[in-house]
This record gives structure tokens, C-alpha cells and sequence, in this order.
């Protein structure tokens, strides 16, 4: 591989799933490899994102279910939730999937270092618990991202607030809870503990929850925060945070307009940053965005020739999916005699609100702003599971088709299980199937989904979109 000069022909900072597929498949194509990771084998994903956190989703909806069984007839005794046994099955877990990432390098031949490294230059990593220094001759950076909060001087009291990584160490479960942010962590959180009996609130600086989806979507979501019980105090901001002493809720939250809440446990979840702090991108020459982003071209490359960069620490699309992808491709065009870049366009996602939220494509102000004229076809209903239940969510499809080619550019749905529909929808808007084809295509009766293949009437506006 790499000229004998360097250590390693490839050392991968961050063992997240983009770093450490990338890792893997550089060493099995016959590269010399390493991979260091400050906190524990996994990342995001599998220790503080998105496994733990569905782990919760799936707690949290037994209640729920409960609730249903007992009105399809099942005798349903008095029901309890077992908060740190449900914790403890769930770090097992976690802790399991940890050991089999740690397993699978080594079983690849990764040397693997748990320790923080930094670059020290264009051909140097340094080991900052050991000190030890290597020379490799390519680098893939693969830190992810971090929550973001502000500091104390913009947020006084901030110090009593924790994020979306200390979610998963809480020992009790909380009584009353406050969320900042309307972003898809904080509704999913948001549903989480409503779904567990929190008294919870969401406070966001918007008006409406998940900006940058589609409209509908938003809409849906915000009105099922409401319905599932969520406090949801829009157009506001925290103003400053103070403990109360001899309170059964130690804390009290002044939001923007003078409104008052207490509680026991309060999440910032208003965004987060790329990991790029310390890393020593400055030493390198590798260029970063404005809010610490790598810079990145479609192979992956920093400005740096031979450092690259994948997953959330690019901000290009911050889901585990991508980054696996991206980290994959990365190596086997460099290491594998095998070149490709992924595609980013019509990348399906989730997000595990309740119901759950499924896209893929554009949403409908971004292909009227592409195309001009797009024909809508949407619909919403009470699902037949809910024909027997006192209360049930009410279901959202919607397509956004291209109107002079027919082409579905973006379908967006609200309902339970949209994860995995959309799923398999994705593959058809990734092959540019257009509405004529969903047309074709026989439904599966009686299903939630085989609304998406039987819409025939065109959503005309009230008033015509902007």
C-alpha cells in the first residue's frame, strides 16, 4: 500500500459507524489501519443517538398499547413502568452492540487506540492520553457531531441543563421536564416522556415544530405533540434557568414571555455542531465551515489532498445510514480499486416521533420553487385500528409529483410504522418511478400503506401557495 515512511496507510479519527465501516473495509482490501475513539466503540448511533433513543420510543409506546389492548377486550391488570430495570436491559444492550463494533475491527485487523487523537499536521496524528505520534499517510476524519448549547452568558443558568447524551445516564425517571427546541430530537424526547407519564414541556422559538420539512408533516407532528399530552409553548426562549431550593422540582425555567415553569429535568435540544473542536484542523490545513464543518468535495476530500472526511462532521446529511455509506465509499475507492461517491439526492429518513414521520424527496415548497407547477395528492384519515379505540392518531400520506413528467419527486407520511414504509418507497423514488407507476401498482388490503398507491384525486389549495 502506502510508502514504508508512515506508520499507517490509513488512521481514522472517530470510531462512530461511518469511521469504523470505512476502518474495516480499508484493512480487509490489505491496508495497514488504525482507528482511535475518545469515548466508547460505536459513536453517535449506538451509544448516545439513535439505538438507546429507540429503545426508549419503544418504552415509551407500551403504555400506549396497554391503554388499546384493554379496548379490543384484553383484561389489562394495573399496569407499572420499571424505569432503572428498563434502563439497565438497555445499556446491556448498547454495551453489546459495542463489544461486536470493537470485535469486528479487530477480527479486520484495525489497530484500535481508546483515546482522543488530533491531527499534528498533514501526515501526523498524535494520541493525547499517551502522547504517542504516528506518521500515516492518508487520514479519514469521523467525529460526528455534538449537542450544542449556549453559553452562560447567553443563557444564565445553563450549567443546570443537559442534552441528548445525558438523556441516556438519567437514574430516575423525571416528573416534570422541559424541553428546548422543536428539531426531531426534541419532539421524539418530547413524545418519549409523555408516552412514560412526564409531565413535559416543549418550549421552541418557532411556530410550528421540524422546520424544514414538509408543511403538512410539520403540522401533523405539532398537533400530535399536543394530543399526546406535550405542553408545546411556541414563538418563545429560555430566558434564564434558577435553581429553587426546598422545591419538589429544584428548578425554574423564565422563558422570553414571563411564563414560568418548574422542573426536575431540563434538555437543550437546539441543534448540533460537527466535532471539529481541538482536532487540530488548523495545524493540518484542513478548511472548515463557518460553524465547523469540514469542507468536503463529492470523494470526501478536506482541502488537504490526502485527509478526508465522512459522516456528521461534514454536515452534508447527519444520518448513520449516510455516513456508513459515505465512509464505505470512501475506501474502497482509495483502498479497494473499486471508485464511487454516494449519491445524496432522495435519501430516505424517520423521525420517531409518535406516530412516526417518514420522507423521502423534496418537500412540496422545495419542488414548487424547482419545478413551478407540481400536482399534490394527499390524504389524511383514522387509521382501522382505530375504529375501536376511544382515541387514535389520524394518519398522513402525501405525494408531491412533477407535474410535466409525472415524476413523484417527495412522498411524506405520518403514520405508525411510516419508518418502514418509507423505506421501501425510497427505492422507487431513487428509480424515478412516476405517479402513473404508484397508479399501477396493486394495493394490499387492508393496510395503512395501500393509501399511497390509491390517492387518484389532486389536493387543490384553498389559496395558491406563495
Amino acid at each position: 500500500m502506502a510508502d514504508t515512511q508512515y506508520d499507517y496507510d490509513l488512521f481514522v479519527i472517530g470510531a462512530g459507524s461511518g469511521g469504523v465501516r470505512a476502518a474495516r473495509i480499508a484493512a480487509q482490501a490489505g491496508a495497514k489501519v488504525a482507528i482511535a475513539e475518545e469515548y466508547r466503540i460505536g459513536g453517535t448511533c449506538v451509544i448516545r443517538g439513535c439505538v438507546p433513543k429507540k429503545f426508549m420510543v419503544y418504552a415509551s409506546d407500551y403504555g400506549k398499547k396497554i391503554n388499546e389492548a384493554a379496548q379490543y377486550g384484553w383484561k389489562v391488570e394495573e399496569a407499572g413502568f420499571d424505569f432503572p430495570r428498563f434502563m439497565s436491559n438497555m445499556h446491556a444492550e448498547v454495551d453489546r452492540l459495542s463489544a461486536i463494533y470493537m470485535r469486528n475491527l479487530a477480527n479486520a485487523g484495525v489497530e484500535v487506540f481508546e483515546e482522543r487523537a488530533e491531527l499534528d499536521g498533514p501526515n501526523k496524528v498524535l494520541l493525547k492520553e499517551t502522547g504517542k505520534s504516528f506518521t500515516v499517510d492518508k487520514i479519514l476524519i469521523a467525529t460526528g457531531g455534538e449537542p450544542w448549547r449556549p453559553s452562560p452568558d447567553e443563557l444564565p443558568g445553563v450549567e443546570h441543563t443537559i442534552t441528548s447524551n445525558e438523556i441516556f445516564q438519567l437514574k430516575a425517571l423525571p416528573k416534570r421536564i422541559v424541553i428546548a427546541g422543536g428539531g426531531y430530537i426534541a419532539c421524539e424526547f418530547a413524545h418519549v416522556f409523555a408516552g412514560l407519564g412526564v409531565e413535559t414541556c416543549l418550549v421552541y422559538r418557532g411556530d410550528t415544530v421540524l422546520n424544514g420539512f414538509d408543511y403538512d408533516v410539520r403540522t401533523a407532528v405539532h398537533e400530535g405533540l399536543k394530543e399526546a399530552g406535550v405542553r408545546v409553548i411556541t414563538n418563545c426562549i429560555f430566558d434564564r434557568i434558577d435553581e429553587v431550593e426546598g422545591e419538589i422540582c429544584p428548578y425554574k425555567v423564565a422563558l422570553s414571555d414571563e411564563t414560568e415553569i418548574m422542573a426536575d429535568v431540563i434538555v437543550m435540544a437546539v441543534g448540533r455542531r460537527p466535532s471539529t473542536r481541538g482536532l487540530g484542523c488548523d495545524k493540518a490545513g484542513v478548511e472548515l465551515e463557518q460553524k465547523g464543518a469540514v469542507i468536503v468535495d463529492d470523494a470526501s476530500r478536506t482541502s488537504v489532498p490526502n485527509i478526508f472526511a465522512v459522516g456528521d462532521v461534514t454536515d452534508r446529511i447527519a444520518l448513520t445510514p449516510v455516513a456508513i455509506r459515505e465512509g464505505h465509499a470512501f475506501s474502497d475507492s482509495l483502498f479497494g480499486d473499486n471508485e464511487w461517491s454516494f449519491d445524496h439526492d432522495n435519501v430516505a429518513s424517520a423521525v420517531f416521533v409518535q406516530p412516526e414521520v417518514g420522507t423521502v424527496g423534496m418537500t412540496e415548497a422545495q419542488a414548487r420553487k424547482a419545478f413551478g407547477d407540481v400536482d399534490i395528492y394527499k390524504t389524511r384519515f383514522k387509521p382501522m385500528k382505530g375504529a375501536l379505540l376511544e382515541k387514535t392518531e389520524r394518519v398522513l400520506i402525501k405525494l408531491v409529483v412533477k407535474q410535466d413528467d409525472q415524476k413523484v419527486v417527495g412522498v411524506h407520511i405520518v403514520s405508525p410504522d411510516a419508518g418502514e414504509m418509507i423505506q421501501m418507497i425510497g427505492v422507487a423514488v431513487k428509480m424515478g418511478a412516476t405517479k402513473a407507476d404508484f397508479d399501477r401498482t396493486c394495493a394490499v388490503h387492508p393496510t395503512i400503506a395501500e393509501e399511497i398507491v390509491t390517492l387518484r384525486q389532486k389536493w387543490v389549495p384553498e389559496v395558491e401557495p406563495a
